[in-house]
């Protein structure tokens, strides 16, 4: 599949958007099965182990189990290998979450992501999500988040730092056909929208990271541009860790905004 190709089928984090939609919906500002069917968008979602059921649910009969929360009860975590910022602490849901780069936090509840993909009798191939239920601790170390005017400043000061060192390594120049691939990032999708009840703050601070982490993740799988030793790639994986930090935080700090 060619970078333009996958960066068309590239997914925002599909946590991020189960958090906005879920606590938009429990702050009564859209319908239960509006906020299923803005999280789901063109795949099927299903959710294990939801309390009370014996079988996989689609999001939208699993969505009712949260129907008790306080949106500030939902909570997004991108945690990465040597970030727990915002687990629990040791247990199934947390291992999950690190496997998987992402997780909600909703209650006493944990769900995390899986992605399946299949391949038709055609031959077309197609993704499915599988959200797996985790009971979490009654009693859990309180989250210390940055608020979206500092995740702002912090993605700000780090995509200057890394532009910075990257030019000065002459390794900023992607492969041609990388444009490409960013330029579908960048195609209105709705993958970067907001539900109602966030600010104008958090609505800029969730698009622009969106986008970066999309074309951070596109940046992962390409080859490493104008490097020409290991050295240089080491160095460019050194400049660009901070700025996928950052957009991380970005994200989670505009998820959990608190809502109007």
């Amino acid at each position: 599949m060619s970078p333009a190709a996958r960066a068309a089928t590239l997914q925002a984090r599909r946590s991020a958007r189960f958090v906005a939609w879920v606590r938009a919906w429990r702050a009564g500002l859209v319908p239960c099965d509006d906020a299923a069917a803005e999280i789901s968008g063109d795949e099927e979602h299903m959710v294990s182990d939801v309390p009370g059921t014996w079988t996989d649910v689609s999001l939208a009969a699993a969505l009712p189990s949260l129907s008790k929360l306080h949106p500030d009860e939902v909570r997004l975590v991108l945690p990465a290998p040597g970030d727990p910022r915002g687990l629990p602490g040791p247990g199934p849901f947390t291992g999950a979450a690190l496997v998987a780069g992402e997780g909600v936090i909703a209650g006493g509840l944990g769900f995390v992501p899986e992605v399946r993909l299949h391949t038709s009798g055609s031959g077309d191939e197609f993704e499915t999500v599988r959200w797996q239920v985790f009971s979490l601790p009654v009693e859990r170390p309180a989250a210390h988040e940055p608020t979206t005017a500092e995740a702002e400043a912090e993605l700000s000061a780090e995509l200057v730092t890394a532009t910075r060192t990257l030019a000065k390594l002459d390794i900023a120049q992607w492969r041609p056909e990388l444009a490409g691939a960013i330029e579908a990032i960048r195609k209105p999708d709705g993958a970067t929208d907001l539900p109602p009840g966030y600010d104008p703050r958090a609505r800029r601070l969730y698009a622009r990271a969106s986008i970066l982490d999309r074309v951070l993740a596109l940046a992962e799988h390409a080859a490493p541009g104008g490097a020409v030793n290991g050295y240089e790639v080491q160095q460019r994986d050194a400049a660009l860790r901070p700025l996928t930090t950052a957009c991380r935080r970005a994200l989670v700090a505009a998820c959990n905004a608190p809502l109007l």
